[in-house]
């Protein structure tokens, strides 16, 4: 088939790569190249990065909303649009022109966790499973009736890079199915009932609260890890945790208990990959190696 790839950040890369192998390409649309690194030199995306790597067209409008982007689309004459975390909203007009239209991999099990963030909200949510779903695009915020569905469980320890690493191959996988398949699928609906929409995470939302109860905790460490990464107080400096579970004890909420266990509201969590400002991540051992710890932190 004649397709038009349409995403940006890591998470879309094995797509395009599955995609390229088994279908002709007509042109990879992606964000435009932002200011990254000390010296703010323009940086392309992963995805405009791996598409230049397999001489594939590069687009990066930053709109799509004009009649020169419109037209632009529209001459590739495509059969199907691809869209995988993309990041710019499609007009209709867009949306139709493909001839099968535009097909969406959303990294949640649809209508549960509409929107930017979905493996973030899982893991903080405390969801038992997440999936990925082919979803045939509408104007709407993820609105669109499905195609194909698939569930994986969440793992107790997993974090949004983990469960990142185990979607994104899966999407690509069931988007050649999907592709394979198109004539004979029929899209459903998706339910009235269990809607949730996944917010864009925000900075803010980092601090560790350590009043909550340690399940929501570890939560939070595990959610935002790697980006933005969780953070507290170690005195006066300001440290992520990246990794946690749950462990034995009690205390005033920011207690240290014994190495990297910290007392939370009820409960604790063991701490086990935190990284200081300017420094890698490191286990609990390396981390503690000649730093004393305060009493509680922050």
């Amino acid at each position: 088939m004649k397709i038009v790839f349409m995403g940006t950040p890591d998470f879309s890369v094995p797509v395009l790569d599955a995609l390229a192998a088994r279908h002709d390409i007509a042109a990879v649309y992606t964000q435009p190249p932002r200011p990254a690194g000390r010296g703010k030199d323009l940086r392309p995306t992963p995805v405009h990065a791996r598409a230049t790597g397999l001489g594939l067209p590069v687009r990066h409008p930053t709109s799509l909303k004009t009649p020169e982007a419109l037209a632009d689309f529209a001459a590739l004459g495509a059969d199907v649009a691809v869209v995988v975390a993309y990041g710019l909203i499609l007009p209709q007009a867009l949306l139709d022109a493909p001839r099968h239209g535009c097909l969406n991999i959303h990294a949640s099990l649809l209508p549960r966790w509409r929107g930017a963030a979905p493996i973030h909200r899982a893991i903080m949510a405390g969801d038992a499973e997440t999936g990925i779903c082919i979803m045939q695009m509408q104007a709407g915020l993820d609105t669109g009736p499905v195609l194909l569905r698939r569930s994986l469980p969440i793992n107790p320890a997993e974090t949004t890079a983990d469960l990142h690493d185990r979607l994104s191959p899966l999407g690509a996988t069931l988007i050649l199915q999907a592709l394979d398949h198109l004539p004979d699928l029929v899209a459903e609906p998706q339910p009235e009932t269990g809607i949730t929409y996944a917010a864009k995470i925000d900075k803010a939302e980092a601090r560790i609260d350590w009043t909550r109860p340690a399940p929501e905790v570890d939560r939070q460490i595990r959610g935002l890890s790697p980006f933005p990464g969780a953070w507290c107080l170690m005195g006066a400096e300001r440290v992520k945790l990246l990794r946690s579970h749950p462990a034995q004890g009690q205390g005033a909420p920011g207690q240290v208990l014994s190495g990297l266990t910290i007392a939370c509201g009820s409960g604790a969590i063991a701490i086990t990959l935190a990284q200081r400002e300017g420094k890698r991540p490191m286990p609990p051992d390396e981390f503690l190696r000649g730093t004393p710890l305060p009493e509680r932190l922050g």
